[in-house]
């Protein structure tokens, strides 16, 4: 598979590209500072920003499927990089015949808001997570509409644990509140779900 990473230089894109090599995949990554990722034959590193569509453009020439791994700090300042982001990707999928996408947004975006655990659903999301994930809802909606094959993933609490193999992919969040689950482990359900048509059109939440 040749696979487009963008968000590629750290956390679960950094995962994904070196789960992605072991398995035999060409990755591109799209990244602010690609400088992070060690040289790889069969990896490109590209430097450049989400918001710059023509920047997107330029990587997604070529590529058969697409992650989208986008990340900020805690911010109360209203944020539209995830929406914006995606939309460059949307906008240059379409462009260039790509149809596969994996998203990952995370626990607190769409109906898994409320799934998190007193602290969190009542303190954390609302006080200091409340316009990333204003922006997440937005970002969801426009992959729902795109078309797209897509699957939109949602972690729960992550860690810098190994990878294990072992965790729960929920689809139904009836009495469901997440608990932690590794970088390593989201990016390989990641990578399975860019390969499998199990989980299209949907968003499972991933949990221990």
């Amino acid at each position: 598979m040749k696979l487009l990473v963008i968000g590629g230089s750290r956390g679960i894109g950094r995962q994904l590209v070196e789960q992605a090599l072991q398995a035999g995949h060409e990755v591109t990554v799209l990244a602010r500072d690609p400088r992070r990722l060690a040289p790889h034959e069969r990896l490109r590193s590209m430097p450049g920003d989400v918001l710059d569509a023509d920047a997107v453009r330029r990587a997604m020439a070529g590529q058969q499927a697409v992650c989208l791994s986008l990340g900020i700090p805690p911010t109360w300042k209203p944020v539209t990089v995830f929406s914006q982001g995606t939309a460059n990707t949307l906008q240059a999928m379409g462009e260039a015949g790509v149809r596969r996408l994996v998203c990952v947004t995370g626990i607190g975006a769409g109906d898994s808001k409320g799934h998190g655990g007193f602290l969190y659903d009542r303190i954390a999301q609302p006080l200091l997570l409340r316009t990333i994930y204003q922006d997440k809802d937005r970002q969801e909606a426009l992959i729902k509409a795109s078309g797209l094959d897509w699957v939109i993933v949602r972690p729960g609490f992550l860690t810098n644990g190994p990878l294990t193999g072992r965790y729960r992919v929920l689809t139904d969040l009836t009495g469901v509140t997440a608990g932690r689950i590794s970088r390593a482990d989201v990016a390989h359900f990641l990578l399975q779900a860019l390969a499998s048509d199990r989980y299209l059109g949907q968003t499972p939440l991933l949990t221990q």
